[in-house]
């Protein structure tokens, strides 16, 4: 459950919309550098640095920024091994799943998802070899499938972004 207060679809109580043009364009040139200061970010969208900061703070109080953060590489980390795992819980064993994703270091990411799995999962591990005590943990509560990241050749980036 979500802490932050709801909010209208368009992001304002008074109508007016909360992402026009140049909010959108603050948050593309946010999330290609995330490390920009409001005044180069102000020259990118023809505006005063005092005016990026208040619509960047307005963005925020909103809820559509969630958090500045860092892209740290895993295989730097010795973390090589990137797998999407799947978990199809046993009867009663839902929130047990749950809560071992969260207390296992191994796993960055862990959504509950609609279909016939509850949970999807992103591990990194050092060696394909080492998924399988991730997966040992699991398996008590229920049934995994795992999928190893070959190549992404889609970067995350920022949704509906335009693509060039």
């Amino acid at each position: 459950m979500s802490s932050r207060a709801p909010r209208l679809p368009n992001g304002l109580p008074d109508g007016k919309s909360l992402l026009d043009d140049v909010n959108r364009a603050l948050l593309r040139a946010l999330n290609d550098d995330p490390r920009a200061s409001a005044a180069e970010l102000a020259r990118q969208v023809n505006m005063s640095a005092p005016a990026v900061r208040e619509r960047l703070g307005r963005l925020e109080e909103a809820g559509v920024i969630r958090g500045y953060r860092v892209d740290i590489d895993p295989a730097a980390l010795g973390l090589p091994v990137t797998a999407w795992v799947r978990v199809r819980p046993g009867p009663g064993q839902l929130p047990k799943v749950a809560d071992l994703a969260a207390r296992t270091p191994e796993v960055s990411e862990c959504h509950r998802i609609s279909g016939d799995d509850c949970f999807l999962m992103k591990v990194h591990v050092p060696a394909i070899e080492a998924l399988e005590d991730v997966l040992d943990r699991f398996l008590v509560h229920g049934r995994t499938i795992s999928s190893f990241v070959v190549a992404t050749p889609v970067e995350p980036r920022l949704p509906g972004a335009s693509v060039p």
